[in-house]
């Protein structure tokens, strides 16, 4: 699998964050919860793809602290109804996060609005994380994937955010294998320590040299000092912290900080 079939006019996409505020049910959540939520998303959506952005990530950022895995219906539904407004306005490919770990519900979301691609932050290994430890599920998700005949790839984390590996001895390079491979991802995602955290260039160039076949997305971390550095290397990266108005990840996009990162790599 290639990148290029879903961004067939970019050879190295950047996809930018939609942060989804407190959606109804979850403990920050008012009365006007969906309504707040739908409305920044929509604004946010908008400044990305008029200003450049080649794709979409949405995910229930502000409904912390998380689910382990299984979200209840309510949260499926919530994410359902303000993606599908997405993609009536928005004609940029589009993926789906439903946290912290329901690929399940990722992919069926993703595949019955049309999307294009899920995030899936464990889908093979074991991590500790702030939520316990959570254990990848990567046969559920890709029979589920063969179920639905469905066509949405799915990028997983192979060390992901605000997560510590289980494993006696442990090498990236092994992982992002077994994720591949054996776990049958489409493409792989290499994040920081934490949100906004930039990764370590030294792991993703020894990723790249070993595993040149496989598309590797960066997931955290990416700004207008190093993306051009990134992307000589990776083969795209989600944006979201540094394209915040005042770099905070749960304020709205910021127009002119879009314009600089994209005009940064450019250059």
């Amino acid at each position: 699998m290639t990148l290029s079939q879903i961004f067939p006019n970019s050879s190295k996409p950047i996809i930018g964050m939609i942060h989804l505020l407190p959606l109804p049910g979850s403990p920050r959540s008012d009365e006007c919860a969906l309504e707040k939520a739908l409305e920044r998303a929509l604004d946010d959506v908008k400044i990305l793809e008029q200003n450049g952005i080649d794709g979409l990530m949405i995910e229930n950022f502000g409904d912390y602290p998380f689910y382990k895995d299984k979200v209840p219906a309510y949260v499926i539904a919530y994410i359902t109804a303000i993606a599908l407004q997405i993609k009536r306005i928005c004609s940029l490919p589009l993926g789906i996060n439903v946290l912290r770990n329901d690929a399940n519900a990722a992919l069926s979301i993703a595949d019955a609005i049309g999307a294009d691609y899920i995030r899936v932050n464990i889908h093979s290994g074991a991590m500790l994380t702030d939520q316990g430890i959570i254990e990848g599920k990567a046969a559920h998700t890709i029979r589920l994937k063969k179920i639905l005949k469905s066509n949405v790839k799915i990028w997983a984390d192979v060390q992901v955010k605000h997560a510590a590996p289980l494993a006696i001895s442990y090498d990236l390079l092994d992982i992002a294998k077994d994720t591949y491979y054996r776990g049958m991802a489409d493409a792989i995602i290499l994040s920081g320590k934490a949100t906004g955290s930039s990764i370590e260039i030294k792991e993703l160039k020894r990723l790249k040299n070993a595993l040149p076949q496989i598309p590797i997305i960066i997931g955290s971390g990416v700004d207008t000092y190093n993306i051009a550095q990134i992307l000589e290397i990776a083969d795209a990266v989600i944006v979201g912290t540094s394209i915040k108005e005042d770099g905070i990840t749960t304020n709205p996009v910021s127009v002119e900080k879009v314009r600089t990162l994209l005009e940064r790599f450019e250059r």
